[in-house]
């Protein structure tokens, strides 16, 4: 099993960039498509590498009880896995001694993967914190990488098709520059109540707020009714 702190994957939710984005009207250039990887730009930004470094040294204790404890729990799962590999081997195969192993193993696997959790959640709730609060900025960074590229569409890294002769200019690069100049640093102190992805609700509820807003200042007034002319009842 691998270092849960160390290689545990990017979950970066509810981004605020759509998989395909179109450059601002006034950014237009005809020069074409664009390519990026937003976990990447995001885990790259001065911003992420910093709070990492922080939590590594704020969470050390956790994160040594963790590795270790992962350790222990691969051995015993190895141990697990012989078991039903030598199972697997025998002639004649016994079936229910197969699955009776094969089980054991999966449940061991899927218990440590609970355990591991549950140990490394103080850490990882505060890494999630960190990773909110790039993903609020990265619209306007992936805005502002597109006008200084001169791109006019952009396309998920993942998804990306060959459309021309030219292929699509990667900006993921552009993208991390930009979350560096918005958002030099971010904070691993995690707020009491936090959950992960909070920020970015939170923006996208102010978005639609201020979206509302504009259409109730945009509805015409009813109109004053004549002087003299008594009210309409049902």
């Amino acid at each position: 099993m691998k270092k849960i702190f160390v290689a545990s994957a990017l979950a970066i939710a509810a981004l605020s960039v759509s998989p395909m984005v179109a450059a601002p009207a006034a950014a237009q250039s005809k020069t074409g498509i664009g390519i990026a990887d937003l976990d990447v730009a995001t885990t790259r930004s001065s911003a992420y590498q910093t709070a990492l470094g922080q939590i590594r040294t704020t969470y050390k204790a956790q994160i040594d009880q963790v590795e270790a404890r992962d350790q222990t729990l691969g051995a015993e799962l190895n141990v697990l896995r012989a078991k039903a590999n030598e199972e697997a081997k025998k002639t004649p195969q016994n079936k229910a001694a197969i699955d009776a192993a094969v089980k054991a193993f999966q449940d061991k696997s899927a218990a440590a993967q609970r355990e591991l959790a549950q140990m490394a959640q103080p850490y990882e709730l505060a890494r999630a914190y960190v990773i909110d609060q790039i993903t609020v900025r990265l619209d306007d960074a992936v805005k502002g990488a597109m006008t200084k590229r001169k791109v006019d569409l952009l396309l998920n890294y993942d998804q990306q098709v060959v459309l021309a002769a030219q292929p699509p200019v990667d900006i993921t690069d552009a993208i991390t520059a930009e979350l560096n100049t918005l958002l030099p640093a971010v904070s691993i102190a995690v707020p009491a109540g936090y959950q992960p992805g909070q920020l970015m609700q939170q923006k996208n509820q102010a978005i639609v707020d201020a979206a509302r807003a504009r259409q109730g200042q945009a509805a015409p007034a009813a109109p004053a009714p004549a002087a003299g002319t008594p009210p309409t009842t049902r």
